[in-house]
């Protein structure tokens, strides 16, 4: 480059350096805030269909701190706890949340809905975890849920979580497609009726992003009761449904801005990537664990 005077190149060099220097400064915060790590991310065992000892050795393999396990193991395992306890703690995971399954809002099953969590609850703190899952089946067939319906399933969980809190473990509400909670609008009333001193949110974001919502504003939204997330795509296909949920970076959700959402609120809680199974015949669940850790440690830069 050809200078027309001492000040040009003055100029240039002036310029040059103030430029590299804002270059190094906003990289250096890029830096900073990617490796601080405030929230932790773990994975669902759900993909591996029920061999929950293969996936705890796959996840910890792929260097996988959390896992989540379902209520599957319960049966099980509820008369010998340690020793899937001691193969978490061989495998260095932690216990990031279990899935205790469904809430009915009968007022005849009521005892029964809450003494099944409350014994899932206990299995939990059995094995070092703190946090309780709950979903429904209950979404009506031919019309839309009722307010009624929506704000009953709240009280419940307030219940169920009220006692799993005396146990030291925390009840959280996952929103779903086809069940009660599936639009924004129908999460919304839910999570108004619910007591935040017993039940949070578990946001799905691939199921809150299908049923028409923006999960990136969710967590800005919902940030004072936010517990947990997990993490998959979802995309159309076609199936019963007219979509499938993939893997992260496959589909129509824009994770890097929920992650940028995490950030901004200071999230320090879970995420745990849960694929409900294998999208394509040709992958196995660890090439599908495989895509989400790449997607998460190189494409987001977020470590594990």
């Amino acid at each position: 480059m050809n200078f027309t005077s001492t000040s040009d190149r003055r100029d240039f060099l002036k310029y040059t350096g103030a430029a590299a220097a804002t270059l190094l400064a906003a990289n250096s915060w890029a830096d900073a805030l990617i490796k601080k790590g405030d929230f932790k991310i773990g994975y669902s065992s759900i993909t591996w269909g029920g061999k929950d000892e293969q996936a705890i050795s796959e996840l910890a393999g792929l260097g996988f701190k959390g896992i989540q396990l379902r209520a599957n193991t319960f049966g099980p395992y509820r008369n010998k706890v340690s020793e899937l306890k001691d193969a978490l703690i061989k495998n260095n995971l932690t216990l990031a949340m279990f899935l205790s399954g469904n809430v009915e809002i009968d007022p005849a099953k009521f005892e029964s809905t809450v003494d099944t969590h409350v014994a899932h609850a206990s299995f939990v703190k059995a094995l070092g975890g703190n946090a309780l899952q709950l979903t429904n089946s209950l979404r009506p067939k031919d019309r839309l849920p009722t307010t009624e319906e929506l704000k009953k399933l709240a009280q419940v969980m307030n219940e169920i979580g009220k006692q799993t809190a005396d146990l030291g473990v925390q009840a959280v509400y996952h929103n779903h497609m086809n069940q009660l909670g599936e639009t924004p609008e129908e999460v919304d009333v839910i999570v108004q009726a619910m007591d935040p001193r017993y039940i949070k949110l578990l946001l799905d974001i691939a199921h809150y992003k299908q049923g028409g919502g923006e999960p990136q504003e969710a967590v800005i939204k919902y940030k004072s009761i936010l517990h947990s997330l997990h993490l998959k795509d979802t995309k159309p296909a076609e199936t019963k449904n007219g979509y499938k949920f993939v893997e992260l970076g496959q589909g129509r959700v824009d994770v890097p801005a929920v992650f940028a959402s995490l950030n901004k609120i200071k999230f320090k809680g879970w995420a745990v990537v849960e694929l409900d199974g294998v999208p394509d015949p040709e992958k196995s669940p660890l090439i599908c664990a495989e895509i989400n850790k790449k997607y998460i440690t190189e494409v987001l830069k977020y470590p594990l």
